[in-house]
């Protein structure tokens, strides 16, 4: 029992879908690979930091935050699969599952709650839902009341993909007391403020890239496009194309030179691919001239160099 218990056909939850796979606990921690090959999640035991079960239709979901703020949603476990599971993760993980109840009243008034990364609403106690902020792109103030989420458009989608979560918003009277005003701040305000340290907003209020590259030469899908690289995201931005692709989407990155060729191809692999009309595209092969030097700066703060990609980035790269 101690090697651990494998459990098939477990969905991984995400915003833009869900993707079917293979689930593993085990000594060391948990194990989730994408059925059919591609996308694996191995998140090691000394890096948990809960992990939740809760009723929903038809099956169980397990929820699974790790120490950098980061959480997974796994769904369809069986009834009979919760005390055994209970139990290994209790015996072998040092962590004990607690149970979370799933609102299903539809009411859309009750409040929220924020943890590391995850905002939960709550209706009387139960949860009807969560997002994660890190998928949001901007917030906003509408008005003195109201808070407005806008969330990362991926272009990386399965073929069965259709739906996404684009926007959201809360509206939060001045009369709140979770998120009490004063004279200077609505309570919309207080929210909106809570929200805004978590949200990953790219590289600053205005969303402005990291670092560009002009005109580069991109085989698959083919154009030439300016490539932006944002902190949460990677852009193609083409004369008809315009492509933005999360960084968790990008399974590998292959460098390869060719001999006696001027150019050195990079393909990017992505799991799930992007998608262009009825084409799916799961690599992204760019051309390179192999002896042209060029010079970028990071146009990030040194406050943010220095706090959040210490030893990580530097400012200058050649």
């Amino acid at each position: 029992m101690t090697d651990g218990h494998l459990f098939n056909n477990i969905l991984l939850g995400g915003r833009t879908g869900t993707n079917l796979g293979q689930f593993k606990v085990h000594p060391g921690g948990l194990a989730w690979k994408r059925q059919g090959g591609g996308k694996t999640i191995e998140i090691d035991k000394a890096d948990l930091t809960s992990v939740t079960w809760m009723k929903v239709p038809r099956a169980y979901q397990l929820g699974v935050r790790i120490k950098d703020g980061l959480s997974y949603t796994f769904i369809g476990f069986r009834e009979q699969d919760v005390s055994s599971l209970i139990n290994f993760m209790q015996k072998n993980l040092g962590i004990s599952p607690d149970e979370k109840q799933l609102s299903v009243g539809g009411h859309n008034w009750g409040g929220i709650g924020i943890v590391g990364s995850m905002l939960t609403f709550m209706v009387e106690s139960k949860q009807a839902f969560e997002v994660s902020l890190a998928d949001v792109s901007q917030t906003q103030m509408q008005g003195k009341t109201d808070v407005l989420l806008e969330f990362h458009v991926d272009d990386t989608t399965g073929a069965n993909e259709k739906d996404s979560l684009m926007d959201m918003s809360f509206h939060v009277p001045t009369s709140n007391t979770q998120f009490p005003g004063n004279e200077n701040r609505t309570s919309a305000q207080i929210l909106w403020e809570a929200i805004l340290d978590r949200a990953d907003n790219g590289s600053g209020s205005s969303g402005e890239a990291v670092v560009t590259f002009e005109g580069i030469a991109i085989l698959t899908p083919r154009g030439r496009y300016a490539v932006e690289l944002h902190l949460p995201f990677l852009r193609l931005q083409g004369q008809a194309n315009d492509f933005k692709i999360q960084y968790s989407s990008i399974l590998r990155l292959f460098v390869l030179p060719k001999s006696n060729n001027p150019h050195t191809i990079v393909v990017v692999t992505l799991d799930p691919p992007i998608r262009k009309g009825q084409t799916l595209y799961p690599h992204i092969v760019i051309q390179f001239e192999t002896e042209t030097v060029v010079q970028k700066n990071m146009k990030l703060s040194r406050e943010l160099l220095d706090e959040k990609y210490k030893d990580r980035l530097v400012e200058s790269y050649q």
